[in-house]
């Protein structure tokens, strides 16, 4: 009998819990508190209940449930599973820090929009790292791409989403706060880009046109314990047809790298760029299952 092994929904549970209670911490003691907003469904919740004054946090529950509904018709249940947990939980999570009434942090706005920045994107990060999506305005700029307007990128749709929910909280709450709301989100996406990705560049991809490529590609593959790829080009200048290797690794290798080359092959071509993440088998790359 196969043994279950707990540990990864376990580890899944865990993040999906501290990134809610960072985000409802962020959204119920900085942003509210402060008569800040920002984009997403939060920052709908936010304009609506100003203008209705229902309570925020049942707004953005209803709509939460309402993007769910309809990424569940549209896109179908694939779509709906991986958005229907967070959905859920997370309004119950902020609903609860609500009515707790933690005392909110900073009277200066634009500390409250730092830190509610830092705060919530730590938060999205955990989330994102375990696979969760939070079904919000990046399902309706998904649900609109494929329905409506395929011929617009989704990053696209959701950029003018959020741009019409940040103008519209120019209007209800005076530019000032619209301005503070573009401030942390991008302070957010920062924050956000650090937890999935870490601080800086740990690989860069480095690709070599050499005449001396069989013996660089040994060097790579044996030297180096580097995967390499091969591919044939053409240059515009000579018309001739080269070698152009590719691979990934760390800074300190692509230095040993280019001072074998430097000694074998002056004339050779290297270009080295910085890569973010890389998923696969290899020597230092992630998983591309999350490590429990």
């Amino acid at each position: 009998m196969k043994k279950i092994d707990y540990r990864r929904p376990a580890l899944d549970l865990l993040f999906l819990l501290a990134g809610c209670v960072l985000c409802a911490f962020a959204t119920t003691s900085i942003l509210k508190p402060n008569g800040l907003t920002t984009g997403g469904i939060t920052g709908i919740s936010i304009i609506i209940d100003k203008l209705i004054y229902i309570k925020y946090t049942y707004i953005y529950y209803a709509l939460s449930v309402l993007v769910l509904a309809i990424a569940w018709a549209t896109l179908g249940k694939r779509e709906g599973f991986k958005i229907i947990t967070l959905s859920l939980v997370f309004p119950i999570i902020l609903i609860l820090f609500d009515k707790l009434q933690i005392p909110s942090i900073s009277n200066d706005l634009m500390l409250a929009s730092i830190y509610y920045g830092i705060i919530s994107g730590l938060g999205c990060g955990l989330i994102l790292k375990r696979g969760f999506s939070f079904g919000g305005t990046d399902t309706l700029a998904k649900i609109l791409h494929h329905k409506v307007f395929p011929f617009i990128s989704i990053s696209e749709l959701l950029l003018g989403i959020d741009a019409i929910i940040i103008i519209s909280s120019a209007i209800i709450y005076g530019m000032n706060i619209a301005l503070y709301a573009v401030i942390s989100e991008i302070i957010l996406m920062k924050a956000m880009n650090m937890v999935l990705f870490g601080f800086g560049s740990k690989k860069v991809q480095i690709e070599i046109i050499s005449d001396k490529h069989e013996e660089i590609t040994d060097y790579i593959l044996h030297k180096m314990n580097r995967g390499v790829s091969a591919y044939q080009i053409k240059g515009g200048y000579m018309n001739l047809t080269r070698i152009k290797l590719v691979t990934i690794c760390s800074p300190r290798e692509s230095m040993l790298i280019k001072r074998f080359i430097a000694g074998n092959d002056v004339n050779a071509f290297v270009n080295v760029m910085p890569v973010m993440s890389v998923w696969g088998k290899g020597n230092g790359f992630d998983s591309l299952v999350d490590d429990v």
